[in-house]
């Protein structure tokens, strides 16, 4: 009698691609373009992605056309009265996704999606520079009190620079922490021109600037949001004191923001304010120099834009400053936050000597390309989620991690 083969063992289903949830606030600026980076890189790599944020910025359309599906999430910027209607909508935001993971982006989200879960859902929390750093006062203690009771609800504290994470350590706070500095888009952020000379040239010649900026002069920008953290009142300050040696200098100021009408009114001559761009490239190939004196940062990404266009930055001293610039431009390319004389002094050597800004401008190029590649953040901070769910880590995904 012919014996029957046992029929063919049923395949396991392949597992669920995990769900990750990102709930975010500020929804413009360095915030939302790191978070639209990571949500288009993890939907390409075949994650379920979510974004929980405020209606309006930019954050909404990116984010959905990056491969998110977008939730709102109302919110405001700042703390206030209304936290526990934060806190309570957040938590219904997550019951109803049931992420598999939580990032919490910036002090709001931090505070609120940590209030909201307790540690009851992986979660990681990127400060995107401290809360502390952005006030004073009794605000900056109770500040300082949260971040290190809350460490306690995050699986990960996701710093952008190893200066970053010291300043947390430094205010007592003890968590388990990764360093994943932030990247950028090098296919979208480079020269238009291999000759600098000329790709200036173009750039300024296609840019709507007015006549008191189309002479010969050098050309300094400033990219960011015009509020105290991004410090254009200092750069203010210090352009009127360069203006008695660099007569000619000019500069513009690229971006929106609470202090837009005050810091028209204490303009000096030869100040553009530019207003938002949905495209910074032409205004970094037009300059000679840029220049962001922030009062505080994790790591800022207008530097890294701008070297990645091929040119030389200014950047005051904070989180993030150090680890950014090319080894050896520290002593040139670095000033004290909050000294507009110091400041005005280094605007004054650079912004004179063209040829050495070309040199610092290759150096810079070289130096994001080698080290600021988005595709290497987005991978390790993918890495990192695999590690915290306990899953297999894709190959050719590295993470800076202690």
């Amino acid at each position: 009698m012919r014996k029957q083969s046992s029929p063919a063992p049923t395949p396991a289903p392949e597992p669920l691609p995990p769900t990750v949830l990102h709930l975010v606030q500020p929804v413009d600026g360095g915030v939302a373009r790191v978070v639209t980076d990571l949500v288009r890189a993890q939907a390409a790599a075949g994650l379920r992605v979510l974004v929980g944020c405020p209606p309006g910025g930019r954050l909404t359309d990116d984010a959905r056309a990056a491969g998110a599906e977008v939730l709102p999430w109302r919110a405001a910027r700042s703390p206030g009265p209304g936290l526990p209607a934060e806190v309570l909508g957040a938590a219904r935001l997550i019951r109803h996704v049931r992420p598999d993971l939580l990032h919490l982006h910036s002090a709001k989200a931090g505070l609120a999606g940590r209030i909201a879960v307790r540690g009851r859902v992986p979660t990681v929390f990127q400060p995107h520079a401290w809360s502390f750093d952005a006030v004073g006062g009794a605000t900056a203690a109770l500040a300082m009190r949260w971040e290190r009771a809350g460490a306690r609800w995050a699986d990960r504290v996701l710093c952008v620079s190893e200066s970053e994470r010291r300043a947390g350590e430094a205010e007592g706070i003890t968590a388990r922490w990764s360093v994943i500095r932030n990247g950028v888009d090098l296919d979208h952020f480079r020269p238009a021109h291999h000759d600098p000379d000329r790709e200036r040239a173009e750039a300024r010649a296609a840019l709507p600037l007015p006549a008191s900026l189309t002479g010969d002069g050098p050309l300094a920008v400033c990219v960011g949001r015009l509020c105290p953290q991004k410090g254009q009142d200092v750069l203010l300050r210090a352009w009127r004191e360069l203006l008695g040696n660099v007569p000619d200098a000019r500069l513009a100021l690229v971006g929106d923001g609470p202090d837009a009408e005050r810091l028209r009114r204490t303009a000096p001559p030869a100040v553009h304010f530019a207003g938002a761009a949905a495209d910074i490239r032409p205004w970094l190939r037009a300059a000679d120099l840029v220049v962001l004196p922030s009062r505080w940062e994790g790591m800022a990404l207008a530097p890294l834009e701008a070297m990645a266009c091929g040119r030389p930055v200014l950047v005051s001293d904070v989180s993030g400053a150090r680890e950014s610039l090319p080894p050896g431009q520290g002593r040139l390319c670095l000033v004290p936050p909050e000294d507009p004389t110091a400041l005005a002094k280094a605007l004054g050597r650079l912004l004179t000597e063209p040829r050495l800004l070309t040199e610092l401008g290759e150096q810079a190029q070289q130096h994001a390309r080698t080290e600021f590649d988005v595709r290497r953040t987005t991978d390790a901070v993918t890495g990192l989620y695999h590690e915290l769910l306990g899953r297999p880590r894709p190959l050719n995904q590295e993470s800076v991690s202690r």
